[in-house]
């Protein structure tokens, strides 16, 4: 019999980190699905790594190097399943237990072909960076049908038919063949639309070939580093030396549900604190944007003096200086 759902897992020369992966993913409390771990031309200590797992819902496809990012290899596996469902893992990616629960549920509830949850950023330092992108929403799913996409694959789930439907993950592009594939499997499906499941479900880290991260989450980042009042379940000390997987994997191992309760729970207070900021930036912790001062430079000088108190107006223009000179 088919399992359930097939979780899909792409490498590259990662065994470092491709444990701690495959362990997040064998950990699920949906536990009918199967693991297929996609090696893309891996000339290290990979193999190894997946053979000390001896779960039988885990396969190992060691493939020679196929052009580009590798799409190939990953069509050829997809192309093997008949699970119900499609699910993403990366490996330098780690899932909470109810990741796959959660997809799974919000799927089925929603009538939709596709599936995400929160996107959460970790930075190298240690920082868990929540994004707040509601596809639900016509304009911002416009966004990102016709503009950008922050969303991982690790937090992606689509029914194996709609995979079908598309003609699975295209092979002539160098990168994001994911954001090209999920936008086909919206536009082709029933409601037009995705689901979206609100909660983190898992923790997606910095490529190592990237040398820094997308506009958001560095912005993101550098709030974070500045404002007293970041949640601690969102910051973990990251040793000199240590990977930052390692260290998250560890923590989330030791203590899974106060790990993730506190993190869900630091979602809404992040995102109330970054509401209240951006809309009264008077009652801002952080250091202002400098693009965003510069872009506001000519209402600051033509109106808010006359639309704001004197002292808000001189606290404002204060703030910009020492921002543009820094």
């Amino acid at each position: 019999m088919a399992p359930r759902v097939s979780i899909l897992l792409p490498t590259h020369n990662r065994p470092d980190v491709l444990g701690y992966s495959i362990q997040s993913v064998l950990a699920q409390t949906e536990t009918d699905f199967e693991l297929l771990v996609v090696g893309d031309g891996c000339a290290d200590d990979s193999r190894a790594v997946v053979a000390r797992f001896s779960d039988p819902r885990l396969r190992w496809f060691d493939m020679p190097k196929a052009p580009l990012s590798g799409y190939a290899n990953r069509n050829v596996v997809l192309r093997q399943t008949q699970s119900r469902y499609v699910a993403y893992a990366q490996d330098d990616d780690v899932m909470f237990p109810d990741h796959i629960a959660k997809l799974i549920a919000t799927l089925e509830a929603s009538g939709d072909d596709w599936v995400y949850s929160r996107p959460v950023w970790c930075s190298p330092d240690g920082f868990i960076l929540p994004l707040s992108m509601n596809l639900r929403n016509a304009d911002e799913l416009a966004h990102f049908m016709t503009t950008e996409n922050y969303i991982p694959s690790s937090y992606v789930m689509h029914k194996r038919d709609a995979l079908e439907r598309v003609g699975y993950w295209p092979e002539d592009v160098p990168l994001m063949a994911d954001w090209s594939c999920w936008r086909r499997i919206i536009q082709t499906s029933a409601s037009g639309r995705p689901a979206y499941c609100p909660d983190p479900t898992t923790l997606h880290f910095r490529a190592r070939w990237r040398e820094r991260d997308n506009p958001p989450v560095m912005r993101l980042a550098e709030i974070a580093r500045s404002a007293s009042w970041w949640p601690p379940a969102c910051k973990l000390d990251i040793p000199p030396g240590t990977l930052e997987q390692r260290v998250f994997f560890e923590t989330l191992s030791a203590a899974p549900t106060a790990c993730i309760g506190g993190i869900r729970a630091a979602v809404p207070v992040i995102n109330e604190r970054l509401a209240w900021g951006t809309a009264a930036l008077a009652a801002q912790t952080w250091p202002l944007d400098k693009a965003a001062l510069c872009k506001h430079e000519r209402f600051l000088k033509r109106w808010a003096g006359k639309l704001l108190p004197r002292r808000v107006f001189q606290w404002l223009r204060e703030r910009r200086r020492t921002a543009l000179s820094s």
